[in-house]
């Protein structure tokens, strides 16, 4: 029988074999990730339970990191109703997949840091979907937990650490927005 433990190590193993090189295929890795995810969907639920009932508000914990090629793999805990406020990767590319729960992910993108912020899409994920970016300076998303009463879980594989972004708040009188430079924190790593 596979606890959350093995599925987490499986997830975690799965994004780092798969990140060896500089530019990895992200739809390759998305649909790897998402079949552990529906495969063992039912155990993560119940493994995880407790980050589910923390109560402590959105947080960020380390699953796995390597250096060369730079890669991070997060589970990400979502309050119910949370939602992130618009934000940039710091260039990095990224893969955000639901573990349990929905999650609402609203992204721009523009041809130049010049140029004002264009809507480029919506995506609603479930338990195993994904979205996922390539490595870009002009891109940025704000993300939200669907539910109203219950936390959410995702899974984020990084190209690199994303310490250092920036969050963004538009300007109503123009078309820009404004940029407020943030640092990552994480709540602390979790055990395979």
């Amino acid at each position: 029988m596979r606890t959350y433990r093995h599925s987490l190590k499986a997830l975690r193993d799965a994004a780092l074999a798969h990140t060896l090189v500089k530019n990895p295929d992200l739809a390759s890795l998305s649909r790897e990730l998402g079949s552990i995810i529906h495969r063992d969907s039912q155990a993560l639920a119940d493994g995880l339970t407790d980050l589910r009932q923390r109560n402590r508000g959105f947080e960020r914990w380390l699953l796995g990191r390597r250096g060369r090629p730079g890669v991070s793999v997060l589970v990400m805990a979502w309050p119910p109703g949370y939602s992130t406020p618009s934000h940039d990767h710091s260039g990095l590319w990224g893969i955000e997949l639901s573990l349990y729960g929905a999650l609402e992910v609203e992204s721009w993108s523009r041809t130049s840091t010049s140029e004002p912020w264009q809507l480029r899409g919506r995506n609603w994920l479930g338990p195993g979907d994904a979205t996922w970016f390539d490595a870009d300076m002009h891109y940025m998303h704000r993300c939200r937990n669907l539910s109203r009463q219950e936390t959410a879980l995702t899974l984020h594989v990084y190209g690199g650490d994303l310490e250092d972004y920036s969050t963004y708040e538009q300007v109503e009188s123009e078309p820009f927005w404004h940029n407020q430079p943030q640092r990552a924190r994480i709540a602390g790593p979790l055990r395979v």
